[in-house]
């Protein structure tokens, strides 16, 4: 059984709620993965400006990685002032991968369990 075929037996029900796109398309660009580790490794609450200082980019490039990030469900944002403030929202998105774990596990079989 290919690996295919154990996503697609499994695609139903809870697993296809935990298989949101948004989510892995903001996880899927090296340079958004940059910001959510200088987002994680840093102060907790970051403007646009700190965390571009990780980053090659200009600010509004930081700022449309951070949208998307947001629109994953991996960071949020308060303004305060004229100031953005993020954070990543740590116990989401360790929740999230470890229910995607838990309900890949329950639904593969054995074969399908790369060890």
């Amino acid at each position: 059984m290919s690996d295919l075929d154990c996503i697609n037996e499994c695609s139903s029900g809870d697993l296809s709620k935990l298989l949101d796109s948004e989510f892995f398309k903001a996880l899927a660009d090296p340079s958004r993965l940059n910001i959510l580790a200088s987002l994680a490794q840093k102060s907790p609450d970051q403007t646009v400006s700190e965390i571009a200082e990780c980053c090659p980019q200009s600010l509004s490039v930081v700022s449309r990685h951070l949208k998307t990030l947001k629109d994953g469900g991996i960071v949020t944002s308060e303004k305060i002032g004229k100031e953005v403030i993020y954070r990543v929202r740590t116990g989401d998105v360790i929740q999230r991968l470890r229910d995607l774990a838990d309900a890949l596990e329950q639904c593969c079989p054995e074969e399908c369990i790369i060890r």
